[in-house]
């Protein structure tokens, strides 16, 4: 008989290692999927790096047209058949909501910019951060909020996805007439920048109209489109979006233009124009900028207790505090490259135009970054005040 257990007690022995080994694979396949944004955002930087020409604008699968046109299309047609028709138009009455978040946008992160950069030019006498890249800040601060990866993010953190979605269309028609007055008003009047106010943008005719055009085609009509078929078909529509992890999709389209803005960066040698204290203040201070802006939009949507109480100002419900810290600190690239080319195209700056991209391509790269742990910390605080209201209403009911 013990010749007959000794193998049984033998595997029983194995059991524990083989059991605590498939723990540690199935959570590392967790920690994975979990972080798969964050993986991609990694592996689409180094496709970008060693093969540029891929996926730059003109390159060979012709960016600006599969990039910026189907897979901004496909984000706003799976919002389209996801979001109700009515939350839409109750958000367009919002005015709070759009005054705070077009206020932030155009008022407040261009205040911060505006001071950063001129504690720069005070303090770096020897011009270790390149002027270009200054100028390349303010033009960042005067563009209106991303297209895209507001709607994804705010969906992702649980928040109200319709209060992104208005704001980031009211965004994106308004911006084309705001910002290039608004961009040369925040230009300082000092002779690192006076070839920019000399050459103030002849081209923008051309721009409004490829600006337009991108909107209507990859914003609007995939949205009405997926508006109709939610309307028409809501059974099939929900089934869709359920079988086909549709809005899973639509996340990982926010690669590809995180991966052809890379491409793009790699392309023109835009990194090996400026030292490298400069690009590690670029890194770092769209870190710090994203993250300080979240903060305010935040302080802004859900004031003190005391403040809150008053009644023309109260505290915005949790949903659309999300939307309001996604849409806020973010910027769009979709018309910031073609209003930086449109504003000084006729001037001979393509240097100087290189370095100017290089913080509106950062920073709308970061902020998909930095915007994936947000979407952690929301989900986080939505739990605990789901929690604390539990709490509170057993107690009343007891």
């Amino acid at each position: 008989m013990a010749a007959v257990t000794a193998p049984d007690n033998e595997a029983a022995s194995d059991h524990p290692a083989k059991f605590k080994a498939r723990t540690r694979l199935s959570q590392a396949i967790h920690l994975v999927a979990s972080q798969w944004l964050i993986i991609g955002i990694g592996v689409v930087c180094v496709l970008a790096y060693f093969f540029p020409n891929v996926a730059k604008e003109d390159g060979i699968i012709r960016s600006q047209y599969s990039i910026l046109y189907a897979a901004v299309g496909i984000i706003f047609f799976v919002s389209g058949l996801s979001i109700p028709s009515d939350k839409l138009l109750i958000h367009l009455r919002n005015w709070r909501l759009h005054l705070l978040i077009q206020g932030t946008s155009y008022l407040f992160f261009p205040a911060f910019v505006l001071a950063v950069v001129h504690l720069v030019l005070a303090t770096d006498t020897s011009k270790n951060i390149d002027r270009s890249v200054l100028a390349g800040y303010i033009f960042t601060a005067g563009l209106p909020t991303t297209i895209s990866s507001n709607v994804v993010m705010t969906r992702a953190a649980h928040g109200d996805e319709a209060a992104a979605l208005v704001e980031v269309v009211i965004a994106n028609v308004l911006g084309p007439f705001i910002s290039p007055g608004w961009i040369m008003a925040l230009l300082p009047r000092t002779a690192d920048f006076a070839l920019l106010l000399a050459n103030n943008g002849s081209n923008l005719g051309d721009m409004y109209k490829s600006v337009f055009k991108q909107l209507g085609i990859s914003v609007l009509a995939p949205l009405a489109v997926g508006q109709l078929l939610s309307i028409f078909w809501s059974k099939q529509t929900l089934w869709c979006l359920e079988t086909f992890r549709l809005k899973l999709i639509s996340t990982a389209c926010l690669l590809l233009l995180i991966w052809s803005a890379f491409s793009t960066c790699f392309a023109t040698n835009a990194f090996e124009t400026i030292t490298p204290q400069c690009i590690a203040f670029i890194v770092l201070f769209n870190v710090f900028l994203y993250l300080l802006m979240t903060v305010i939009c935040f302080g802004l949507s859900r004031p003190s207790e005391k403040i809150g109480k008053i009644p023309f100002y109260p505290r915005m419900p949790p949903d659309i505090t999300i939307a309001v810290c996604f849409c806020g600190p973010a910027k769009t690239t979709a018309l910031g490259i073609p209003l930086l080319h449109a504003m000084w195209k006729s001037a001979d700056l393509g240097p100087t135009l290189g370095r100017m991209s290089l913080p509106v391509l950062l920073y709308t790269t970061e902020q998909v970054f930095v915007a994936h742990f947000v979407v952690y910390a929301f989900k986080a605080w939505l739990r605990k005040k789901e929690k604390t209201e539990t709490i509170e209403s057993s107690q009343d009911s007891v």
